[in-house]
Parts: structure tokens; sequence; C-alpha cells
């Protein structure tokens, strides 16, 4: 039975949802501590996320961001702002999918099922999950994680999209302004600094693995994926 956490700080919307997705066999569950989300997300590893953005401590687009650091569940907002940059900042944010208030229950049920399928049913079956090996150094984009001899680090979503570019682009240098395109997507927003200390903290976690020198970097151009097997 697919799991749903549900982040609505209005106790009626909440209780009605989670009916709702109960009548259809689904693991309907409400948070009720809006001072910090993740213990329980954490705990509960949720299927898919139906989050507010209007929250009594932090809105729904910092939860989602913190979610999305440890995980690629698909997040639908639900909210009574029904602006279009209030759509444009969720799905910016690593939402899925947007409902404005009021809403119908049954299309609810109708979006959430549609991700479910997308993500694991019949229509993620058909996608193949990308992998990356080399040596005994494996890494998983969509998981956030990197496994070598046993050992496994998770990533934050920044360092995930970096590590895929730059192996995916080796043995040639992926250069700054694809990683600035794919990672961030807004070029004018990031400086070089931002991209150095991204590729010192993955350079600090391939360390912990035991992988050294793995991302060299070419000066005034980009960074190369040059990885060596150490005994």
């Amino acid at each position: 039975m697919e799991k749903i956490l549900i982040v609505e700080d209005d106790p009626k919307i909440a209780t009605l949802l989670q009916d709702y997705l109960r009548r259809y066999n689904l693991d309907a569950h409400i948070t009720t501590d809006f001072d910090d989300v993740m213990p329980l997300f954490e705990e509960l590893a949720p299927h898919l996320v139906l989050l507010d953005i209007n929250l009594p401590k932090y809105d729904g687009y910092f939860w989602c961001r913190k979610i999305r650091e440890i995980s690629v569940c698909p997040i639908i907002f639900i909210s009574a702002r029904d602006g279009e940059l209030d759509q444009v900042m969720a799905l910016e944010n690593g939402a899925d999918d947007y409902i404005t208030k009021p809403f119908s229950y049954q299309v609810v049920i109708a979006k959430v099922r549609a991700q479910l399928r997308r993500v694991y049913g019949d229509f993620a079956n058909q996608y193949q999950e990308p992998e990356f090996h080399e040596g005994s150094l494996s890494f998983y984009p969509l998981k956030f994680t990197i496994e070598r001899a046993g050992k496994t680090l998770e990533l934050s979503k920044n360092e995930a999209k970096l590590l895929e570019v730059i192996w995916r682009t080796a043995p040639h240098v992926a250069n700054r302004d694809l990683l600035y395109e794919e990672i961030w997507d807004e070029v004018t927003f990031i400086d070089d600094n931002t991209l150095s200390v991204n590729v010192a903290r993955l350079r600090k976690k391939l360390l912990d693995l035991g992988v050294k020198d793995s991302i060299k970097s070419v000066r005034g151009y980009g960074y190369q994926w040059i990885y060596k097997e150490e005994s």
C-alpha cells in the first residue's frame, strides 16, 4: 500500500484528504509538527507528499526543498494561492504538480494516482533508472547516493546533478556554462564561488569513500572526471 504524507495545517482539510485517500486504499498520514516536518518524512518514507504553501513556521517551498535534498518522491502542492508565480515557484522548488483550493477531492485522487503510476507503476516499469559504475564505485543519481566497498553516502540534489553531468561528460571536460545550465538553470544568479563550493563538498564525500582526485579542475573552463580505482 502506497504511503502518502499530508502536510496541511487546516485540520479539517487534512482529515478530509486522509479519509478520501484511505477510501482508495492509500495509507495517508497527517503531520502535526510544523516546526520540523522532516523527522516524520524520514520515518514514514512516503511514496508521495501533499504539501500546502501557507504553513505556521516555514512555508511549503522550504519543506519542498528540504525533501528534495534526500528524496525524489512526487510532491503535489495544494494551496489557496492561485497565482502563476506561486505555481512557478512550486515547480522550481521541486514540486511535480499543483492544485488550487477549493478543489475537487476526485481531482486530488486522480492526480495522486497519476503520479504514483508515473513513478512506481506501469509507466515507471518502462523506464530504466540511470546508474553509473566504475571499478568499485557506483552512483545512483535519482537516489542521490554513491557507494563503494559496502559504504553508502547521500548527496544533496545539487551534488548529485553535478556528479552526473561531470561523469556523463567524461572523458571530455564539463564546462562551467553546461554545469550552470543543467544544475541551476539561471546562469545569471550563480557565481563561480557557488559552483566551487559544491565541487569541494562533492570531492569531500568522494574522499570519504576513499576516492581521491577524481574531479580535475581545468583552469578557466570546467571540471573533468578522471576516476582511478584505489586499492
